[in-house]
């Protein structure tokens, strides 16, 4: 489906990784009565940085004089307002589209950013996609309301990391040994330590096996040669 709104763009925009920041809206050279967005290809999917709108398509009582032909000093001013007033309006577009949960969404990413819950926190967020970002936040919510630490690690881990086993050792002390079927990379580790620091409790200890299962005796399947973690 095309993109027809402002609002439309900037969260396909985040999708992307981008910033609102890195999105300039112009005034259309050209453009249909019938849309908003005036994409040089009517059906592209693709997020351009420099974006030409029809402001009149639902604001025209704001800009029906900001461009009057007649005016010409200013022009550059007028085209920064024009950029600055539109990301105002697309954000006020997305509130009101937002619910509850969406809110808190973005309370809870914004006080990470504030260095609320620490500097790991702060700075392997960044390692997570958006919708990533929504699974751990949308945890540390259910976390607030239940308290149930060992469960939302559990839950978290195995939305991020898809197919990932969680033993719980306990019977000397309190360890949770964790097998990710992926590579070990500085993003993956990241991200492990990020759940690590928000879930975890004080008192256990999570070792990590990444990519080879550590041997189980009697489950063949973790005792094959040349594919086996030490434990």
């Amino acid at each position: 489906m095309a993109m027809n709104y402002i609002w439309d763009l900037l969260i396909k925009a985040e999708d992307e990784g981008l910033s609102k920041k890195d999105i300039n809206f112009h005034l259309a050279e050209t453009y249909s009565p019938y849309m908003e967005l005036s994409p040089q290809f009517l059906n592209t999917q693709l997020v351009e940085q420099h974006v030409e709108v029809n402001p009149y398509y639902r604001y025209f009582d704001i800009f029906n004089n900001l461009f009057h032909p007649d005016n010409t000093s200013d022009r550059a001013f007028r085209e920064y307002l024009f950029d600055i007033v539109l990301h105002f309006l697309a954000d006020i577009d997305r509130m009101q589209g937002m619910n509850k949960k969406e809110f808190f969404i973005r309370f809870i990413l914004k006080d990470i950013e504030a260095n609320v819950f620490g500097n790991v926190v702060r700075h392997n967020i960044r390692s997570f996609s958006k919708k990533e970002q929504e699974i751990v936040v949308l945890n540390m919510l259910r976390l607030y309301q239940t308290g149930d630490e060992i469960y939302l690690l559990k839950d978290t881990l195995k939305r991020l990391f898809k197919g990932c086993f969680i033993y719980v050792k306990s019977e000397e002390q309190d360890e949770l040994l964790l097998y990710i079927r992926q590579k070990k990379t500085e993003q993956n580790e990241q991200k492990v330590q990020l759940i690590q620091e928000i879930f975890l409790p004080i008192s256990f200890h999570l070792e990590v096996y990444w990519q080879y299962h550590f041997g189980i005796i009697d489950a063949e399947e973790t005792m094959k040669l040349d594919r086996i973690a030490l434990y």
